[in-house]
């Protein structure tokens, strides 16, 4: 078992894996030069952490996991009606899927037991929220729950990607809207 690093040195990861998302999200194919330079540090800083580039990116997804986690879980409980739920989990993922786009993007390739343990936890949290959506009467009783979810997770991505949306209130409402209502036309309107 690794010891906790010190407050110094978890601060020096941070600033490499936040440079290294940066760096990373506008050039795919930088150096480990590059993304030392851009946290501040001395290139055998990031060695000395990361003995690989491989190394830095396989930390840098789990360290986004690990903020996408804690989005999920800074959403109210179940306590709360599940529609102010669904629409702050969605804004709150929205955040750290934007912030985080490159590494979440290697997320779904990770073999990392502990980002695999984390996304199953997010899906389960997803799963139990969507359950409590539709005993709320937000979905209907033949919405098969897996397959929301994977159109909710299409939906974020999409929504994550649209660099041009700058409100995460009016985008993650796009979402759930979308997610909820669909896009089609109600009956006797349209054309």
């Amino acid at each position: 078992m690794s010891r906790p690093l010190r407050a110094d040195a978890e601060r020096t990861v941070r600033t490499i894996l936040e440079a290294a998302e940066r760096v990373l999200s506008a050039d795919p194919a930088a150096t480990m030069e590059q993304i030392a330079e851009a946290a501040g540090v001395a290139r055998t800083t990031v060695h000395r952490r990361f003995a690989t580039r491989d190394a830095l990116i396989d930390a840098l997804t789990a360290w986004a996991v690990g903020r996408l986690a804690d989005a999920v879980d800074a959403a109210p409980g179940r306590s709360t009606p599940p529609l102010v739920t669904l629409h702050q989990v969605t804004a709150n993922v929205l955040a750290v899927k934007i912030g985080w786009g490159f590494a979440m993007t290697r997320a779904g390739r990770s073999s990392d037991p502990e980002v695999v343990r984390m996304q199953a936890d997010i899906a389960a949290k997803c799963d139990d929220l969507f359950l409590q959506a539709r005993e709320d009467g937000l979905m209907r009783d033949d919405v098969d729950l897996l397959w929301a979810r994977r159109v909710y997770y299409a939906l974020l991505y999409e929504a994550s990607t649209a660099r041009d949306a700058e409100d995460l209130g009016a985008l993650a409402s796009l979402v759930v809207d979308t997610l909820l209502r669909g896009i089609g036309a109600e009956p006797g309107r349209g054309r």
